[in-house]
């Protein structure tokens, strides 16, 4: 039974970081600019944490994978998402008006979101509570 607990205390731990990101990515976007924060890190801040999402949940989904491979996938995907902001429909552009559209597609395209998501990606990767559970185990 213990080793069951051990076992899925890192996925429980990237649960619950998934999920603190998730709120503060929220916080920056709706209070970001009315705690007076500078644009730059309300709008990219806010899209390294989506990076960091998306690494998150890759990783509760690939839970076996190592962390490199965790954060190509992470980035792929997050790269994928804001390169199919180049087209446009006009079912798919109404969705993008709406807030769940603007929070999980985005509506305009950017070479600095990808950049802000490799950042979030790698600070997750770095930061991934199952590798410091892993390393810490080893010792």
């Amino acid at each position: 039974m213990c080793k069951i607990i051990q076992a899925r205390s890192p996925q429980i731990l990237r649960l619950a970081a998934l999920f603190l990101v998730i709120v503060f990515g929220l916080t920056l976007r709706r209070f970001g600019y009315a705690a007076d924060l500078p644009f730059i890190v309300v709008k990219y801040g806010g899209s390294a944490l989506w990076g960091a999402m998306v690494y998150l949940f890759v990783a509760l989904i690939a839970a076996r994978s190592r962390p490199a491979a965790i954060a190509v996938t992470a980035l792929f995907i997050a790269s994928s998402v804001e390169l199919f902001r180049l087209y446009h429909t006009p079912w798919l552009d109404a969705f993008r008006l709406t807030t769940a559209g603007a929070l999980l597609l985005g509506r305009v395209f950017s070479l600095w979101n990808m950049l802000a998501y490799a950042i979030g990606i790698a600070a997750a990767c770095t930061f991934d509570p199952a590798r410091r559970t892993a390393t810490r185990l080893r010792r």
